[in-house]
């Protein structure tokens, strides 16, 4: 190694230096930099060439020579615009500004949801004209109701008696004078239970109860005594249905009976169609028709004069699963309403005099029981998992407008008190709850509600609800 300075070679940075590398800097991509991408639908391509193609020195010249300049800039200025507005490279327009305040704007926004919630429960208030408490009038407690989604466990009477059947025992509550009296009870069978009731259409003076074991009784609750114990079924009666002096039940064993329970040979038909558990029967308004609902998801109707041999007048196979809920319109002849279990979860509305399919709405939940309002045309649903609420909808809209909770169980029995006011719904968590639902058309608001049976007495609701009382 030698010390540079003292011999005639220079330094390499030196030797650098005068060939100019030390100015020069390696090219190099840079993956983070942006890049700046021209907009070519923006751009004016012919004065673009027009521009790189022309001389950026002119010479001086003759007077001609200038008119000729003149003329080629006159020419190009027409034929290409004017090159000093027009651009070369362009990135895109200026961002447009803001219409009216960005907050107001972003409020309106964030808030339209809430607007909506708010229209729709306008709306509901608007369909009806009447107040709809949100809290049940009544609750009495219910003891050993079963958890049985086949079950008819609840009737309301014309006399304003109601019946409920807890396990073993059917136990008479008095609207009236708030009294309760235990009617029957079945043997001491551990298996053994009521499985239906139904109070008689006119008077209210007897009732039918249907048992695990087959059997259909008739008792007289003036005398408290059974008038007589009807065959026909070999397991349980799960529902049980009146029309006038003729009374159907339908079993776990597929079939449908009907009795006369005025002569000694009682079975006038049986009915097979079904192929699993009848658990629901309702006769139309006028007596011609009976609706069946079965666990094999089948809704059969019948005609009031069908003999065991003959087939029913309609097989409706649309619903998913069992159709317990069951219910006649009583605005509009031959309309029926019907509700599905867990799988199907819909309401039904047929005409029963087609066959015909009216609608069908999906409520999210399993339907138990159906009531329609009788002053106006309005139906009353009750549902199970997942919410346990009853719900109320306007027909044929099907819009919904109240909904109903407190039981902590599925709603599985509805029924309507006589004056077609207050419905009492019955649910897995063994109460019973009273409702202020149905109102006649026009009645005021606040005005104190009666319970008034056909017989003529009538009770302010004060004093038949407003006392305490368990059912035991």
């Amino acid at each position: 190694f030698s010390d540079s300075r003292g011999s005639g070679v220079n330094a390499r940075w030196e030797r650098k230096k005068q060939r100019g590398e030390g100015d020069r800097r390696p090219l190099s991509v840079n993956n983070g930099s942006d890049r700046f991408i021209p907009n070519r639908s923006q751009m004016n391509m012919d004065l673009s060439r027009h521009n790189l193609s022309a001389n950026e020195i002119e010479v001086e010249g003759s007077e001609s020579d200038k008119n000729g300049n003149n003329y080629k800039s006159a020419l190009s200025s027409v034929l290409l615009g004017d090159s000093k507005s027009g651009r070369v490279l362009a990135f895109g327009d200026k961002a447009p500004e803001p219409k009216g305040d960005v907050v107001n704007n972003l409020n309106v926004l964030y808030s339209a949801s809430v607007g909506v919630a708010d229209k729709k429960k306008k709306n509901s208030a608007n369909m009806v004209n009447r107040q709809i408490p949100s809290a049940p009038a009544r609750i009495l407690d219910a003891p050993d109701m079963l958890d049985d989604y086949y079950l008819n466990l609840l009737s309301w009477s014309d006399t304003n008696v109601l019946a409920v059947a807890l396990d073993k025992t059917v136990y008479l509550w008095n609207a009236g004078s708030g009294d309760i009296t235990e009617l029957c009870s079945v043997e001491s069978d551990a298996d053994s239970h009521i499985s239906s009731v139904s109070w008689v259409q006119e008077g209210g003076s007897h009732i039918a109860v249907g048992t695990s074991s087959g059997k259909t009784q008739l008792w007289d609750v003036h005398a408290c005594k059974q008038l007589r114990s009807m065959d026909g079924h070999v397991e349980r009666i799960g529902s049980l249905c009146w029309n006038e002096h003729i009374l159907s039940s339908g079993g776990r064993d597929a079939i449908i009976v009907n009795h006369d329970v005025r002569v000694a040979q009682h079975k006038l038909a049986t009915l097979s169609c079904h192929t699993q558990e009848v658990c629901q029967l309702s006769w139309s308004k006028d007596g011609k028709t009976l609706a069946s609902g079965g666990n094999d998801n089948k809704l059969c109707l019948w005609d009031a004069s069908t003999s065991s041999s003959a087939n029913p007048r309609f097989e409706l196979n649309d619903h998913q699963a069992a159709v317990k809920a069951l219910s006649w319109s009583p605005h509009e002849r031959n309309l029926l309403a019907s509700g599905g279990g867990t799988a199907d979860r819909t309401i039904k509305f047929w005409n029963s005099h087609t066959g015909a399919l009216l609608n069908s709405i999906d409520t999210e939940s399993q339907v138990c029981a159906l009531q329609w309002n009788p002053f106006e045309k309005e139906i009353l649903s009750s549902h199970g998992f997942a919410r346990n609420h009853l719900c109320l909808w306007k027909y044929p809209s099907m819009a919904k407008i109240k909904e109903l909770e407190g039981h902590a169980s599925r709603v599985l029995h509805m029924a309507v008190s006589p004056d077609g006011c207050t419905v009492v719904s019955a649910a897995a968590d063994e109460t019973l709850r009273f409702w202020e639902i149905f109102a006649p058309a026009g009645k005021a608001k606040g005005s104190t509600k009666r319970m008034a049976s056909k017989t003529g007495s009538a009770l302010p609701l004060s004093a038949e609800f407003m006392r305490p009382m368990q059912i035991r």
